[in-house]
């Protein structure tokens, strides 16, 4: 595949040549900046972290308006929540296509104002406009800040050796809601109530409840007596790259191995089996709405019990030791090269 034709974020090789070079200006204040695979930056203001996250915003119309939405607006406030920290302020920036009407844009709109308003999060700036080469999904992006002491950040690097590992959901909850939403005809395989199980995976894809109940919960529990402020020590959704890849990226940034048992992952009903309807490996597609969760032993089982008790399936599904890599049932993984559902869902739509 040439360069031009890669989808998805750049790989770790272009990010090390290309982009972490060329950081801009050397500022004493920047206490986290860019790092493959990490969600976040911190900046230090005043004493305190500011958490900023960027991403792209993601707008299906077929989903309706309203869902679309909420669904956009999942992906740019998790990156924050994953730091352990409650999103307050979002920028959003609309780059619209020209077809878009006014009452489509304010359904969207409305919806995610709603979300936000529930969160706590508050619209600080933004930018709205329609261009003629604009086209469905990819519509702007947002910005996403959070504000904290520095002692109470997750850090996507903090894991170390005799932490457990917690999986939120599992595998494919993402593409399976999408794939069985959008393109329903394409699984004939599937009995009535699986497809309507694996539809309803696209509810949840937010992660935010999820993430700051965990961290809460680590907090709290925390028996650890070497000065560390909370139980949970790192925290990844799982988005591009899937399951297989979040796990991979979480290990290698913090340096350390992961052990995972297969049959003690959580998973939603109609996740996996949409996925294996169209031959896709669900570790390898992607999946928001799962978060990755790395946590003192001591805290393990009350930060599962407060995602249960949210109503989002959790289980401690392996462990964390000195080395390097991921091993599932003790074979070494590697991460995916490309994102599965990229090529399933560029061919389901362009059936239609």
């Amino acid at each position: 595949m040439d360069d031009g034709d890669r989808l998805g974020k750049a790989d770790r090789g272009f990010f090390d040549d290309v982009v972490y070079p060329n950081l801009g200006a050397d500022r004493d204040d920047v206490a986290l900046g860019p790092q493959h695979g990490v969600d976040f930056g911190v900046l230090d203001v005043g004493g305190r972290a500011l958490v900023a996250a960027t991403d792209p915003l993601s707008v299906l119309p077929d989903l309706g308006f309203e869902r679309a939405g909420r669904f956009a607006l999942a992906f740019a406030l998790a990156d924050v929540a994953v730091a352990g920290v409650a999103p307050t302020h979002i920028c959003p920036s609309f780059a619209l296509p020209a077809g878009i009407t006014d009452d489509e844009f304010a359904a969207l709109w409305t919806a995610m104002s709603d979300e936000c308003a529930d969160l706590g999060v508050a619209v600080a700036t933004g930018h709205t406009a329609r261009y003629p080469a604009a086209s469905y999904p990819w519509v702007g992006a947002a910005t996403v800040l959070g504000v904290a002491d520095h002692d109470d950040l997750v850090r996507p690097d903090g894991a170390r050796p005799g932490d457990r590992v917690v999986v939120t959901n599992g595998p494919a909850v993402e593409t399976a809601g999408l794939l069985a939403t959008l393109y329903p005809e394409a699984f004939a395989s599937l009995d009535e109530s699986t497809l309507r199980d694996a539809q309803a995976c696209l509810d949840e894809v937010g992660v935010v409840r999820d993430a700051l109940a965990a961290a809460d919960a680590g907090r709290a529990a925390s028996t650890d007596s070497d000065g560390d402020s909370g139980g949970v020590t790192a925290m990844h959704d799982a988005t591009e790259g899937g399951l297989r890849g979040a796990l991979c990226e979480t290990a290698r940034a913090a340096g350390v191995r992961f052990d995972v048992d297969a049959d003690a992952v959580p998973s939603l009903p109609g996740a996996v089996a949409t996925c294996e309807a169209l031959g896709l490996d669900p570790w390898n597609c992607t999946t928001s709405g799962t978060l990755i969760v790395t946590v003192r032993p001591g805290a393990a089982d009350a930060v599962v019990s407060a995602l249960t008790d949210r109503g989002t399936p959790a289980a401690v599904v392996g462990d964390v030791s000195a080395g390097s890599g991921v091993y599932v049932d003790g074979d070494r993984v590697e991460p995916p090269a490309e994102d599965e559902s990229w090529a399933a869902y560029e061919a389901l739509s362009g059936q239609r």
